[in-house]
């Protein structure tokens, strides 16, 4: 065996510099709280010696591994590095410069430059007041567009549109318009409140769902996303497959997290408990949050920027041109942190 050597500077600063896996602080990316779940975590340790070997030249047995779990054939599902490298996938396989994508505003931000980087023209259609989708604008709007957006729960705002709506939208959205059904954060979603994906993508040929291990699973770091559709549009998808695209981990941290699933649901109760807790706590305080169904609340703008409020503090919270904020849910710690720099706020405006 070789003798470990000694880090240099570079290296130390690199290691020095990655981030805290339990920040209670880092409250802007919507990352999960908790660091992978022991046995992923042994299961990558192990899986990392063989680092000098080739992954699979297109992602067959992962692929497999995740249409057994989510219930579609095989040749339904896509893979990319996290939800985002799918959508570029879908981009390029389906739209032409020029072509025309609708999502809501505000929305992820990586949309607006996935649109940007397939040279796309950007139709946005605003959230109304309590941060809904208008999906009477959004029908209208896709009627002459190439791919519309519909992020379920909607990011930034943590809101689900209902099921029935979803599919009224759905039927009056062109055929040869692809729809793209944004569930990153569905695990956090109650079961009353989901829709049946499989079935949906039977009905509606031109919905591809999107979903991600980066959330919920808390693989953020290790970029895996996948997307399943009708076969025939998952087959012109797989055709932008990249060639030893997916990481020789990949399928180990996703087969072991769909072992250790009764792990995974008490984290997730544990999140949407706190998410829960923290929203009474800003109404008690006054504080209006959107309703939220994934792992972030979402504060309207109003008044003074949520900016000035957590910056303070140290708080690195999501925050938005018109003063709005999108906070993570994290531990106890993070909520305390987030209360405290709020009662301040009004304790000033009290004070004034």
């Amino acid at each position: 065996m070789l003798p470990l050597l000694a880090a240099s500077p570079v290296t130390a600063d690199i290691l020095d510099a990655l981030p805290n896996a339990t920040d209670p602080f880092a409250l802007s990316l919507n990352e999960n709280p908790f660091p992978p779940l022991p046995a992923v975590r042994s299961a990558l340790i192990r899986s990392i010696d063989a680092a000098n070997r080739y992954p699979e030249f297109l992602p067959e047995q992962l692929r497999r591994l995740i249409a057994g779990h989510i219930g579609v054939c095989e040749e339904q599902v896509v893979l990319g590095a996290g939800a985002s490298g799918v959508v570029m996938q879908v981009l390029h396989a389906v739209t032409r410069p020029g072509d025309r994508i609708v999502f809501s505003e505000p929305t992820f931000d990586g949309y607006p430059i996935f649109a940007q980087m397939a040279g796309l023209t950007s139709v946005t259609v605003p959230l109304d007041e309590r941060g809904h989708h208008d999906m009477e604008a959004m029908a209208e709007a896709a009627a002459d567009a190439r791919v519309v957006v519909l992020c379920r729960p909607h990011n930034p705002t943590g809101t689900v549109e209902p099921v029935a709506d979803v599919q009224r939208f759905l039927r009056r959205v062109p055929d040869d318009t692809v729809v793209l059904l944004d569930e990153a954060y569905i695990e956090f979603v109650a079961p009353q409140h989901r829709i049946d994906g499989p079935n949906l993508v039977r009905q509606f040929p031109n919905v591809i769902v999107l979903r991600t291990f980066s959330k919920a699973y808390g693989l953020a770091g290790l970029r895996i996303g996948y997307g399943f559709a009708s076969p025939e549009l998952a087959t012109i998808l797989w055709k932008m497959q990249l060639p030893f695209g997916m990481g020789i981990t990949n399928l180990v941290a996703v087969s072991t997290s769909y072992d250790a699933e009764d792990q995974l649901r008490q984290r997730i109760l544990r999140i949407t408990d706190e998410r829960d807790y923290l929203r009474r706590r800003l109404s008690a305080m006054g504080v209006y949050t959107t309703h939220s169904h994934a792992n972030f609340v979402y504060l309207p703008p109003g008044g003074r920027p949520w900016r000035d409020v957590f910056d303070d503090d140290g708080l690195k919270a999501r925050h938005y041109p018109d003063g709005a904020a999108r906070i993570t849910v994290g531990s106890r710690a993070s909520t305390k942190a987030v209360l405290a720099a709020m009662a301040t706020r009004l304790a000033e405006q009290i004070a004034s």
